[in-house]
C-alpha cells in the first residue's frame, strides 16, 4: 500500500535568527549547567551521588539523601524455602524461559513429596551474566527466587560465581533475617 501525496504534510525547517546561528546563548547555557552541577556538587547537594564505598554503604543511605530508590535496587538471587525447609520451587521452567541473559539453569527431577509434581534437581544461575533485570522474580509463580540486597558478593573466579542450588539456599539462610532496603 502506497502513501498518497494528499495524506503527507512537509513540515519545513524552522529559520534560526542571527543570535541562534552563532550557537552562543546554547553554549553559554551548556556552561551555566556545568558550573550548577560543579557547584551543588560539594556538599550534600540535589547532584552529590557519589558514595565513598567501601566506607560508606548503600544501607547507611536514606532514599531521600542519596536518590537510591530502595523499591527498585536488585542485588544477588536466592532461593527461597518453604515453610517445612525444602526448595520452593517447583522447576517450572518460567525463570529460565524469560531470562533474556540466559544465565538460569534447572534440570527437573519427580519430586519426593507428594504435595508438588517436580523439584528442582540442579539449579544454577551465573551471576556474571545476570542483568539482574527481576524477570526471573516477577515470572516465579511460586516465589520461589528473589533478588535480595545483598550486593558485595566476590569471586575469584568464574566458577566461584556460578551459585548453585546449595549456595542459592545460603544466601536464603544468611539473608532471610536482614530487613528490606
Amino acid at each position: 500500500m502506497a502513501i498518497k501525496p494528499q495524506d503527507t504534510y512537509v513540515v519545513g525547517r524552522p529559520q534560526m535568527n542571527a543570535m541562534e546561528a552563532t550557537y552562543l546563548p546554547e553554549i553559554i547555557k551548556g556552561f551555566g549547567t556545568t558550573l550548577r552541577h560543579f557547584v551543588t556538587s560539594f556538599g550534600a547537594g540535589r547532584t552529590n551521588r557519589t558514595m565513598q564505598y567501601p566506607e560508606d554503604r548503600r544501607e547507611n543511605y536514606s532514599p531521600e539523601i542519596s536518590g537510591f530508590e530502595p523499591s527498585n535496587f536488585r542485588g544477588v538471587h536466592r532461593l527461597n524455602r518453604d515453610e517445612k525447609g525444602r526448595v520452593k520451587c517447583v522447576a517450572c521452567m518460567m525463570c529460565p524461559t524469560l531470562c533474556p541473559a540466559n544465565c538460569i539453569h534447572i534440570e527437573a527431577a519427580e519430586s519426593p513429596w507428594d504435595d508438588r509434581e517436580k523439584y528442582p534437581a540442579k539449579f544454577e544461575i551465573d551471576e556474571l551474566r545476570c542483568i539482574y533485570c527481576g524477570m526471573c522474580e516477577e515470572a516465579c509463580p511460586v516465589d520461589a527466587i528473589e533478588l535480595t540486597t545483598e550486593y558485595d558478593v566476590v569471586g575469584m573466579s568464574r566458577q566461584e560465581m556460578i551459585f548453585d542450588k546449595a549456595k542459592l539456599l545460603s544466601v536464603y539462610d544468611l539473608t532471610i533475617e536482614k530487613k528490606p532496603m
